[in-house]
C-alpha cells in the first residue's frame, strides 16, 4: 500500500505550507521548487519544520508575493508535484476589499450581435465557456479573461440564442466541469445554463392592475404550491400542476363551483405566497409525477423550475410560463410573493458555488467545519460580500423580470441583518409597497446572535416581518404534542391571547415582541406541520368532526380580524387534512394536494371565509398597526367560562366602534349588551348590510361574532 501524502496550501502571501507523511524522509538537500504555468520560479526557502506522528510540515517562504489567478505547483524530486491550493486566500484580511465585484453583468448578455459571459471565480487559474448550439454537436471551448476583480469574461461573436454553455473551472489544479451560477436559462434538470433572447419572453405582467398596499396589516397571504393546487382530479384545469393550470379561468370543481384562480379572486385574498419555483434539485423535471418535493432543495437561485412547466427541456417555456402565471393573477388584483431558501443550497459539495469559488460560499465553524444550523448539511455565509451579493441580485431579477411582489425568506434567523436589510432597501426601490418577511427562528449557525434576522432582533429591522409562533401556539397550540390553545378551550391563555390579538406589538402581560403590529405574520397553519384540521383533530378526538370545523371557522375568522397580517394556508378555510403527518416535504399528492372534493362538500366553510375576508377589507378601513394606536383603541372584558369581549374603536368612520365576542369552550355563552348592537359576523358568515340588531346575545360553542355600533351624526 502507498502510504505517503505530499500537499502544498497557501499560508500567505509570502507563505507556503508543504505537508509530506511518508516513511521516506525528504533529503535535507532535497529542494522545494515553486512553478508557475509549468515554469520554474524559484527554490523555496525553509524557515521552519514541523513534525506530528510522521507528518513533517515545511513552512517555506516565496520571494514574490502570491497573487490570485496563477497555476501554482510546488515540486519535489521524489515525490513529485502538489498543485498550491489557494483557498486560504479567501481568510486574507484584503481580500473581501480586492475581489467584491459590484457589477451587475455576471451571466450572460445577449445581443443578436455578440454575447457576453462573466463570472466570479476569483481564485481560479483558469475558466473555459464550452458551448455547443444543440446536443448532436460537440461542444467547442474558448478561454475567458480573467479581469478586475477576480471576474473571467469573453465575447462571443454572432448569435448565440438558444445556445448551451457550461464552465470548466480551473481552482488548485484541479478543472472542473459546472454550470453558471448566475444562469438566467436552463436545459432540462440543470445540466447546462442557456444563453435566450430575453425580448422573446416579454408579456404584460399586468403590475398596473395591482392595488397598492398601504401597510401589512391589509395584506391577506395564501399560501399554496403550484403543482398542490391544481392537481387534483375533482376539476376541469387542464395544465394540471403547471405554471399554466394556475393562470386558467373559468376552471369548476366536479359540483361547478369556482377552482385554481377563479377561487383565489372569489376567496378576495390579496397575496399569494407560492412555494419554492426558482430552479430546485429533487424533482426529475422529464418525470414530475414519479417523485414529489415542496423545493426547499435550492440548484439555480436564478432560473424557475422546470416540472411545474409543460416544455422543461425548452430553455424558454419555463420562463414564459411562469410569467403567464404570474400575470394572471396581477390581473385578478392579486400580488405573487416568492418563497426563497438563502439559508442553504442541495449539497453543498457538488453545488456550482463550491465548484466555482470552493471554500467561499458557505459558513464554518472556528474548527472550520460546515454550519449546519439549517439541518440541511450547509448554511450560505450570508455576510460574504459576493453572497449577500447573490442574495439581492437575485431578489431584484425576480422583481425586474417576473414581476415578483415580495418574498417570503425560509429559515431568515441564519440570514444576518444587515442581508436583509440591503434586500428591503434594493426592493423597495422596485417596488416601494414590497413585503419582505420570513421565519425569525434562532438557529445555531456561526453567527452572533445580535447578527441574526430572528424575531428576537425585530427591533433592529422594522419593516421586515416574522411568523409569529407566540401567536400560532397561543391561538391554537404548540406543533409538540397535543395541548390545546386558547380558541381551542385552554382558557388559561386567555390573558396570552390579547397579547397575541395585539399583533404582539403591545406590552401586555408580555413584553413585546415588535415594534408593529405590521411585524406580525399571524398563522396557525402553513405548509410545515400538521393541518390546523389535523391539530384540532387531535385535541379533540375523531368523533367531534363539527366541533372541529366550527374551531376551523373562529380561528380563520380570529386571525382576519386581529392586528398584524393575516396569514393563511390553502385548504386551512375548508379544513383540509393531511392525514396527520407533520412534515410532508417529499409525501406526494395523497398528503400535499388541495382536494377540491372536499371543497365541495364544504362549500359552506368557503363561502363563510369568503365574507370574513371582504369584511376584514370593508371594516377595517383605518387599520391600526403602531402600538400606540392600537393599546388607545382597544379594550377587553373577560366573560365567564373564558369567553371574552374585544371592543375596539376608531377603525371606520361609520361605526363608534365594534365588539369582538369570543366563545372558545364547548358550552353556550349568554352576553347582555349595554346597547342595541348590528350583528355583523356570526357563524353563517359576515354582512356588512345586515339589518339585524341585537342586545341579548347567546353565543354558541367555538363562535365569534362581531356587532358594530353605528356613528350617530350630529
Amino acid at each position: 500500500m502507498i502510504n505517503t501524502y505530499f500537499g502544498a496550501r497557501i499560508k500567505d502571501s509570502h507563505t507556503i505550507n508543504v505537508a509530506i507523511f511518508s516513511d521516506y524522509h525528504k533529503p535535507d538537500d532535497s529542494p522545494i521548487n515553486l512553478f508557475i504555468n509549468d515554469t520554474i520560479v524559484e527554490k523555496l526557502t525553509i524557515s521552519r519544520q514541523s513534525y506530528f506522528n510522521g507528518l513533517v510540515i515545511f513552512e517555506c517562504k516565496t520571494k514574490d508575493p502570491l497573487t490570485l489567478g496563477n497555476n501554482y505547483t510546488v515540486v519535489i524530486k521524489d515525490f513529485g508535484i502538489a498543485p498550491l491550493n489557494m483557498e486560504d486566500f479567501l481568510n486574507f484580511p484584503n481580500f473581501d476589499k480586492e475581489f467584491t465585484y459590484n457589477g451587475d453583468d455576471l451571466g450572460f448578455n445577449y445581443s443578436k450581435e455578440s454575447t457576453t459571459f462573466k463570472i466570479w471565480a476569483p481564485l481560479a487559474s483558469g475558466v473555459y465557456i464550452l458551448i455547443r448550439k444543440n446536443k448532436s454537436e460537440s461542444f467547442k471551448s474558448y478561454p475567458l479573461t480573467r479581469g478586475e476583480k477576480g471576474v473571467y469574461s469573453i465575447a462571443l461573436d454572432g448569435d448565440y440564442d438558444g445556445y448551451c454553455y457550461r464552465y470548466r473551472v480551473i481552482n488548485n489544479g484541479i478543472s472542473i466541469i459546472t454550470t453558471d451560477p448566475y444562469a438566467k436559462a436552463s436545459s432540462v434538470n440543470g445540466k447546462d445554463s442557456c444563453v435566450i433572447d430575453f425580448s422573446k419572453t416579454n408579456i404584460d405582467l399586468n403590475e398596473d392592475k395591482l392595488p397598492k398596499l398601504r401597510n401589512e396589516n391589509d395584506a391577506i397571504i395564501y399560501e399554496l404550491n403550484v403543482r398542490d393546487f391544481t392537481i387534483h382530479p375533482n376539476t376541469d384545469i387542464e395544465n394540471k400542476g403547471k405554471y399554466l393550470g394556475l393562470a386558467e379561468k373559468n376552471r369548476k370543481t366536479s359540483q361547478n363551483n369556482p377552482c385554481g384562480l377563479d377561487y383565489l379572486k372569489w376567496l378576495g385574498i390579496t397575496h399569494v405566497q407560492v412555494l419554492p419555483i426558482y430552479d430546485f434539485k429533487t424533482v426529475d423535471e422529464l418525470n414530475p409525477d414519479k417523485s414529489y418535493n415542496w423545493g426547499y432543495d435550492p440548484q439555480q437561485y436564478f432560473v424557475p423550475e422546470g416540472s411545474y412547466s409543460l416544455e422543461p427541456d425548452n430553455p424558454y417555456s419555463r420562463i414564459i410560463e411562469l410569467k403567464k402565471m404570474v400575470a394572471a393573477l396581477h390581473k385578478e388584483g392579486i400580488k405573487v410573493n416568492m418563497d426563497v431558501v438563502f439559508n442553504h443550497v442541495y449539497e453543498e459539495q457538488f453545488s456550482v458555488f463550491q465548484r466555482v469559488v470552493p471554500g467561499y460560499y458557505f459558513r464554518k465553524r472556528r474548527n472550520g467545519t460546515l454550519c449546519n444550523g439549517s439541518f440541511c448539511g450547509n448554511d450560505l455565509d450570508t455576510k460574504k460580500p459576493m453572497v449577500r451579493k447573490m442574495i439581492v441580485d437575485a431578489c431584484k431579477y425576480w422583481m425586474k423580470e417576473f414581476g415578483i411582489d415580495g418574498y417570503r425568506f425560509d429559515l431568515m434567523g441564519i440570514i444576518d441583518v444587515e442581508t436583509m436589510k440591503e434586500v428591503v432597501k434594493e426592493c423597495r426601490l422596485i417596488k416601494p409597497d414590497c413585503m419582505i418577511y420570513g421565519e425569525g427562528w434562532d438557529m445555531n449557525t456561526e453567527l452572533p446572535s445580535t447578527e441574526k434576522t430572528t424575531i428576537n432582533n425585530s427591533f433592529k429591522v422594522p419593516e421586515i416581518g416574522f411568523f409569529n409562533d407566540v401567536y400560532r401556539d397561543i391561538v391554537r397550540g404548540k406543533n409538540e404534542g397535543n395541548e390545546a390553545g386558547y380558541c381551542l378551550g385552554n382558557v388559561n391563555y386567555r390573558e396570552g391571547f390579547k397579547f397575541a390579538f395585539q399583533g404582539s406589538a403591545v406590552d401586555y402581560c408580555y413584553q413585546p415582541r415588535f415594534l408593529s403590529a405590521n411585524q406580525s405574520i399571524n398563522y396557525v397553519e402553513c405548509h410545515d406541520n400538521r393541518t390546523l384540521y389535523d391539530r384540532i383533530k387531535a385535541c379533540y378526538g375523531d368523533n367531534r368532526d363539527e366541533d372541529i370545523l366550527e374551531t376551523v371557522k373562529l380561528i380563520n375568522g380570529i386571525i382576519a380580524l386581529s392586528y398584524g397580517v393575516s396569514f393563511y394556508h390553502a385548504g386551512q378555510e375548508i379544513g383540509l387534512t393531511k392525514f396527520g403527518v407533520d412534515n410532508s416535504y417529499n409525501k406526494g399528492d395523497k398528503y400535499n394536494q388541495f382536494d377540491w372534493s372536499v371543497l365541495d362538500k364544504r362549500f359552506e366553510l368557503a363561502k363563510y371565509f369568503q365574507t370574513l375576508i371582504s369584511f376584514k377589507k370593508e371594516l377595517l378601513k383605518s387599520n391600526k398597526y403602531l402600538k400606540e394606536e392600537i393599546s388607545k383603541n382597544i379594550s377587553f372584558e373577560n366573560l365567564e367560562n373564558g369567553g371574552l369581549i374585544i371592543k375596539i374603536q376608531d377603525f371606520n368612520e361609520n361605526y363608534e366602534h365594534a365588539l369582538l365576542c369570543i366563545n372558545p369552550t364547548f358550552n353556550k355563552l349568554h352576553i347582555q349588551l349595554d346597547d342595541y348592537h348590528n350583528v355583523v359576523l356570526a357563524s353563517a358568515g359576515a354582512n356588512l348590510k345586515s339589518t339585524i340588531y341585537i342586545k341579548n346575545v347567546i353565543l354558541g360553542p367555538h363562535e365569534l361574532n362581531v356587532f358594530v355600533k353605528e356613528r350617530k351624526i350630529s
